[in-house]
């Protein structure tokens, strides 16, 4: 086959699971029947992505393919298609990958929801997976945009799966809310681009810009509104709110949603439409300092967090803040880098955690420790994933920090580049305090668990999960050990930039001396934890709060919103009805005064002609 044709197979597989699991109740209801249907879609999805990287990557020139949709005046409106070039092949190949073993995981872990309910998770899996490989594949903004928006509403399925806990309802409805903010913005800004260029076609655009045709008046409104689309999905300050509360889904969601669909989409995008972003420099420098803000703050929140979920969440905003920030600094290319490893190294994290949840019946890290020797599997895993985040030679985070890093001081962004810096301490020492509680810390005294427990797996296990959850985490750990040699020791692109001598040696040792603090702090306890809460107590007080931002946002929604739609309530209420049953009324005692005329009597009749006769008479008399 060609790589359209694999492409198209890849993208339609998941969609063709969806709507047999959707429509054949039956087959929904059958519980895992529906499961192995979706998987095997998945699966071969993945077959067919991997296939057509292969064939893409000898391509010098991007693969487009494209049909007519919206009929216009002169040709089509709009057309549909996919656009392949080794971007969206290689993003291909990161979504149907997490989602297959995602899906694999999910069999074992949720295996005692009822199967009605577990058909319905498979089939809101599918629809996710079609709707992200839509946004990968779309080769024009308003397909895109389609595409984009099945994304937010299958996240909103998903993190409200279990929708009769009161807290899952409200995350699915924060994340659906909080998305949407910003996709008002990328609705605008691609209205405003077709009427700029007269096209959504992203390789046209491209070519414009390159040929200077394309005017860049207003450009600047333009790419502002497409970021704002991406600052909602990719969780970047202010818009990153909705992304911790997202953890009331269940974990392998979690996975899925951090990983490879949801977040990344907004950096994708970016990664997309950076040759409009460099026309417009000074949007590019917003994006390079909310995402260096976004990166350090959700690092700082993340050190307080006791949920072992919650650390992963605001891990990913951290690290999202990482990718905006090459993103701004000019190099997307080494944002995008640090996405596919990202997303390797995230899954593994996510579902190692979900292993260990599974385990205690319990999110809160207080309620584990002592797990190394029940669970070493998942506890060698968890470490190879650890490592990777915090950026240690010889696993995969390690080049895709060092690049993003690289490229924010290449870029000129110095106030940002220290953030990452800081943040790189900070996330290897969040990441080994949760090691060390969870897998080498004292256990917790049986009876004494005070954390919250999630829906996730009922029964558990007392051990090593079953081989359909440490398969998946095998594959990802080796992927993650295999990435990080290979682009460590073996693999030597020649950069977009040059990076000082220096930068490597100090960013390994943020990394490491992160770990040593961690180390010193929660295992040997020669550092006290208590004292570095009350050193750094302003810090620490803003940190647990969010900064305020939900407290925020929640005084803007009492105050302000309701406010305004009480107004818009009094206003449509008592003016623009008031108005129109006030006519009504008039017209109703109008007639009823005119209908005493009609007496039923000739008489009456004759004389009320004759009567306008001689005034018709009187007035032409008069005009004449």
């Amino acid at each position: 086959m060609n790589p359209v044709t694999l492409a198209i197979l890849a993208l339609l597989l998941p969609a063709g699971a969806f709507l047999l699991i959707g429509v054949l109740a039956p087959l929904r209801r059958s519980g895992r029947p529906a499961a192995f249907l979706s998987i095997a879609a998945v699966a071969t999805s993945l077959a067919a992505a991997i296939r057509t990287w292969q064939l893409a990557s000898g391509s010098v020139e991007p693969i487009r393919a494209a049909w007519n949709w919206l009929p216009g005046a002169n040709g089509p409106l709009a057309t549909v298609g996919v656009l392949i070039d080794p971007q969206s092949s290689l993003m291909l190949i990161l979504v149907t990958l997490v989602a297959t073993l995602v899906q694999i995981y999910s069999l074992e872990y949720l295996h005692d929801e009822p199967p009605a309910a577990f058909g319905r998770y498979y089939a809101y899996h599918s629809l996710f997976v079609f709707s992200m490989m839509g946004v990968v594949l779309s080769p024009n903004l308003l397909q895109l945009f389609v595409c984009w928006e099945l994304v937010g509403v299958c996240s909103y399925l998903l993190i409200g799966f279990w929708y009769r806990k009161p807290e899952a309802a409200r995350a699915a409805l924060k994340a659906f809310w909080t998305t949407k903010a910003g996709d008002v913005g990328l609705l605008i800004g691609i209205v405003l681009l077709y009427r700029l260029a007269g096209t959504w076609d992203i390789l046209e655009l491209e070519h414009m810009v390159k040929g200077g045709t394309l005017a860049t008046a207003g450009l600047g409104v333009i790419t502002f509104c497409l970021y704002l689309g991406a600052m909602g999905k990719s969780a970047q300050f202010p818009l990153h709110v909705w992304l911790p509360d997202a953890m009331e889904g269940p974990t392998p969601v979690s996975a899925l949603i951090h990983a490879a669909t949801m977040v990344t989409a907004g950096v994708y995008l970016l990664v997309r439409t950076e040759f409009l972003f460099h026309q417009t420099p000074q949007v590019l420098l917003l994006v390079g300092w909310i995402g260096g803000i976004t990166a350090l703050l959700a690092a700082i929140m993340a050190c307080v967090q006791t949920d072992i979920k919650k650390v992963l969440a605001y891990s990913t905003v951290s690290q999202l803040g990482y990718m905006m920030t090459a993103v701004g600094a000019g190099f997307a290319g080494a944002g995008f880098l640090h996405l596919l490893t990202h997303g390797v190294f995230k899954a593994l994290l996510f579902l190692g955690a979900g292993a260990v949840i599974h385990a205690v019946h319990s999110n809160e890290m207080h309620d584990m420790g002592g797990l190394f020797k029940r669970m070493p599997q998942v506890a060698t895993v968890f470490i190879i994933g650890t490592l990777s985040l915090a950026g240690v030679p010889a696993f995969a985070g390690f080049i895709s920090k060092e690049e993003v890093l690289g490229a924010t001081l290449a870029g000129g962004l110095t106030g940002p580049f220290v953030m990452l810096l800081t943040g790189a301490f900070l996330t290897a020492f969040y990441m080994s305090k949760v090691v060390f509680l969870v897998f080498f810390a004292a256990p917790a005294a049986p009876g004494h668990a005070h954390g919250h427990t999630h829906d996730d797996g009922h029964h558990g296990h007392h051990g090593d999960p079953p081989f359909l959850m440490a398969g998946p985490l095998w594959i990802l750990a080796i992927a993650a050990i295999v990435i990080g040699v290979y682009s460590t020791f073996f693999h030597h692109a020649e950069p977009e930039f040059a990076s000082p001598g220096w930068l490597t040696p100090v960013a390994v040792a943020m990394g490491l001396a992160g770990i040593v603090g961690a180390y010193l702090t929660y295992q040997t306890r020669t550092i006290s934890a208590d004292t570095l809460a009350s050193v750094f107590a302003p810090i620490r007080v803003a940190a647990v709060n969010k900064f305020w931002l939900d407290d925020l946002y929640l005084f803007i929604y009492r105050h302000i919103l309701l406010a305004f739609a009480r107004l818009i309530g009094w206003t449509d209420r008592y003016i623009v009805d008031g108005v129109l049953n006030v006519i009504s009324a008039w017209t109703l005692d109008g007639g009823d005064a005119l209908r005493r005329i009609q007496t039923g009597r000739v008489g009456d009749y004759i004389f009320a002609v004759a009567a306008g006769l001689l005034v018709l008479m009187l007035w032409m008399r008069g005009t004449l």
